[in-house]
């Protein structure tokens, strides 16, 4: 995840003697926008999935002269930043509308990270050299805006996961280390404590399809009843599965079964560029059951 940590203690010390870092605190320039950031819910525990809707109303005389990202730092009760969740607007701001308003969804999986108690939520637009805009909103110093509050709760507040069989040991990405995942053999299992309510299945996952003659197809079962088929892209995807009560069945533990209709081994598909010689399925970097 990208952090500016850098950039906001480089604008600290350059804001004395240059004043046009990103930071800069000139209101004479106009506000670009309202911003909002909803939760779908404010109490939030760590590794858990969360919705966010982002919200912004484009000022009456606003133009932007270049396509500008969004930053999102979720920061602890010290203003210290614990995650972010920056990204490119789904509609370039170059493409906003005076007097519109631009209006998307996000899903991220809450980090593991060492801190409980009180956090917010602070947004802000930049451009890759640096430059934020203003907004009109609740300034916390450096154009971040204070937009939402949230209660981080510990991760045992969550249904516990157990991987069973069928997985192969996880990985971790060479340039990010919150960036992991498992791949599956040709079927996978995970059992968790039965809720006995209705639940959705989080399943961020994607597959290697490009290797294989046709795309891969994944069926979800509780127990022996099936819950859910897709089919993979090559993109990372988020599914959300709704299991109702009675297909979570009557057992005091549910297991729930990843197939998929086909898999490959990477040495084999690549002629021997790859040297890896397991049977690979798809590729699961969050699994997470939220009771409703």
């Amino acid at each position: 995840m990208k952090q500016f940590l850098p950039v906001a203690l480089l604008c600290a010390v350059l804001a004395a003697t240059a004043g046009a870092c990103g930071g800069s605190s000139d209101s004479d320039e106009p506000a670009v926008a309202i911003p909002s950031v909803t939760l779908h819910r404010s109490r939030v525990p760590l590794g858990s999935p969360l919705e966010i809707t982002y919200e912004f109303k484009v000022a009456e005389d606003a133009r932007f002269d270049q396509d500008y990202l969004v930053f999102s730092h979720f920061v602890d009760a010290d203003g210290e930043l614990m995650w972010t969740d920056d990204h490119r607007p789904p509609t370039p701001t170059t493409q906003w509308k005076p007097g519109e308003t631009i209006k998307y969804q996000r899903l991220l999986f809450v980090p593991i990270y060492p801190y409980v108690g009180e956090a917010a939520v602070d947004v802000g637009l930049y451009s890759r050299d640096g430059r934020r805009l203003r907004l009109e909103a609740a300034d916390q110093g450096q154009r971040a805006y204070r937009v939402a509050t949230l209660q981080v709760l510990p991760q045992t507040e969550n249904i516990y996961l157990t991987f069973k069989d069928g997985w192969h040991p996880g990985e971790v990405a060479s340039d990010n280390a919150g960036n992991e995942w498992h791949w599956t053999k040709k079927q996978a299992s995970l059992a968790f404590k039965n809720p006995r309510r209705d639940v959705v299945f989080y399943l961020d996952v994607d597959g290697r399809s490009r290797l294989l003659s046709s795309p891969q197809v994944v069926t979800v079962a509780a127990g022996t009843s099936t819950v859910a088929s897709f089919q993979l892209g090559e993109a990372p995807e988020v599914k959300q599965i709704p299991i109702t009560a009675e297909q979570l069945g009557a057992d005091d533990t549910v297991l729930l079964t990843l197939s998929v209709d086909q898999t490959f081994v990477p040495s084999v598909v690549t002629a021997g560029a790859q040297k890896d010689n397991r049977e690979l399925g798809i590729r699961v970097f969050h699994a997470f059951v939220e009771a409703r």
